[in-house]
């Protein structure tokens, strides 16, 4: 493995094209785009529905780069194990598409650039926080975690839950209670996402001694987490509604529909946990989960929603009032 990782294949790019669509690749991103919908969810919030169109265009672009930098080092770092992988083998460091030197750097440059962008147009805590975002992911779960415990992505989901703080305090400049909350939503909903991902692919890891939870433990303790995380991550996402009151009935409405067909679908994979399919239902549907549930919160905080909902309150009122009194 060590030979592969010192003498690696080189292959040349035919055009500036491939050279993009190596670069891009590296960083991810499609992990990146959920990234920033739940940061972009959390200025809306902290806006209250009216978010400085520059200001959410340089978070998200700041955001963007910090995580792109982040998956870029993980790229690198776990080369050895990507080239073993067969789901991870055409990225583009084990392919030899692109150099580990020319990866780090590549890594550093997005980083300056992020620091940078957050800090001149937003504040130094949103940009520190995105900073920390990488060193968390990186460092304490890419490093230190990943292959050396079987709860890792449960530590680990920590960076993923940074970016709503982001967004949060490129807004207010602060990290109110409300912020903290949408990162225990992100924070919680990580393991029933990954474990159920780690399910479907566990084979893969055990070959790579890679300790995820499935390839350790079986697909049954694994199903068991999994419904225990759902189970404590649904009430957590009535927080922003009480008692925070940072989101209100539009949302409640959201995310308990959102949140029974999550608990259904980590039902039925406690019920049947070989059944790949059921597991590959609940990771694609945990996607879709983060991605309406963030949608929620935007049109909750929504000043027209507001009115709406005020104003059918009170006609509701007046209606209750004129029954009572017929």
């Amino acid at each position: 493995m060590q030979e592969i990782i010192d003498r690696p294949v080189i292959r040349h790019h035919q055009n500036l094209i491939q050279v993009l669509q190596s670069y891009y690749q590296l960083t991810k991103p499609r992990i990146i785009l959920l990234l920033l919908i739940s940061t972009a969810a959390a200025m809306w919030v902290a806006a209250k529905g009216e978010v400085d169109p520059l200001l959410l265009l340089v978070t998200i672009t700041g955001g963007a780069l910090a995580a792109a930098s982040a998956n870029t080092i993980n790229c690198l770092y776990d080369r050895d194990i990507d080239y073993i992988m067969e789901r991870t083998r055409k990225r583009p460091i084990p392919s030899g598409r692109v150099q580990p030197r020319d990866a780090l750097i590549f890594a550093m440059a997005l980083a300056a650039a992020s620091f940078s962008l957050l800090t001149i147009f937003a504040n130094l805590l949103a940009a520190l926080l995105a900073m920390s975002g990488i060193v968390c992911y990186v460092l304490v779960y890419t490093h230190w975690l990943k292959r050396h415990t079987a709860q890792n992505i449960v530590i680990g989901g920590a960076a993923g839950a940074i970016p709503p703080l982001v967004g949060w305090a490129a807004v207010t400049g602060d990290l109110s209670w409300p912020a903290w909350a949408m990162f225990a939503i992100v924070f919680l909903w990580t393991p029933p996402h990954f474990w159920a991902l780690a399910m479907m692919i566990r084979d893969e890891y055990a070959g790579v001694g890679v300790p995820m939870l499935p390839a350790i433990a079986g697909c049954q303790p694994t199903a068991q987490q999994i419904w225990l995380y759902t189970l404590v991550m649904l009430p957590s996402t009535f927080l922003l509604v009480y008692p925070l009151h940072a989101s209100g009935v539009v949302y409640a409405s959201i995310a308990l529909w959102l949140g029974a067909i999550f608990a259904l679908k980590a039902w039925q994979l406690l019920r049947e946990p070989e059944d790949k399919q059921l597991a590959r239902s609940l990771f694609k549907y945990s996607i879709l989960y983060l991605m309406l549930l963030s949608a929620g919160m935007v049109v909750d905080s929504l000043p027209i929603t507001h009115e709406i909902t005020t104003a059918f309150g009170d006609n509701l009122h007046a209606l209750m009032i004129s029954l009572a009194i017929i």
